[in-house]
């Protein structure tokens, strides 16, 4: 057992020592940031520590670490895009309607929970949901923009739903 940790860790330290640089570099080039840069190649390395097996098995190193950063960057260009939705929804509001700082940070995190469980969704239920929730559409009026039958709205409603349901269970 010690000597398969001892293998894996010099697996991670190889790829490391190879790879970071490289993955730096194009990260950095498409975040135009060093610092963002140097936190999400450290996130892929820590992904990659938590990999309980299969290292030995990778063939193309760059290629693997590049599919782990891809989804790293593509979640924080979506919570970028979340982050400033909400900032600009809020810059409508009073001033004696903003939130403090730890009240926004979980806004985000809540905000952030929601579009992963919509993401989740199958798209006519994810649409159908935003119709109804977002732009007040009734279930005939999204039935007819969905062009599917109101009973079936109300599934997708009840789907909707609980997900929704599930996302609050998950809390502590």
């Amino acid at each position: 057992m010690a000597t398969e940790g001892m293998v894996r860790q010099q697996l991670v330290h190889r790829l490391y020592v190879d790879h970071q640089g490289w993955l730096n570099s194009w990260l950095r080039r498409q975040l135009g940031c060093s610092q963002k840069a140097a936190d999400l190649a450290q996130d892929t390395f820590v992904r990659v520590l938590a990999k309980d097996h299969g290292l030995e098995a990778i063939r193309e190193p760059r290629a693997y670490l590049h599919t782990i950063a891809r989804g790293l960057l593509n979640n924080h260009w979506r919570r970028r895009q979340i982050e400033q939705s909400y900032l600009d929804a809020l810059a409508l509001q009073p001033e004696a309607v903003m939130p403090s700082a730890e009240s926004h940070a979980l806004i985000i995190e809540t905000l952030m929970q929601v579009d992963a469980m919509l993401a989740r969704l199958p798209h006519k239920v994810r649409r159908a949901f935003l119709l109804s929730q977002l732009h007040g559409m009734t279930y005939a009026a999204v039935a007819a923009e969905l062009g599917v039958s109101e009973r079936m709205v109300k599934k997708y409603m009840a789907q909707a739903m609980l997900h929704c349901l599930l996302l609050t269970e998950d809390e502590p």
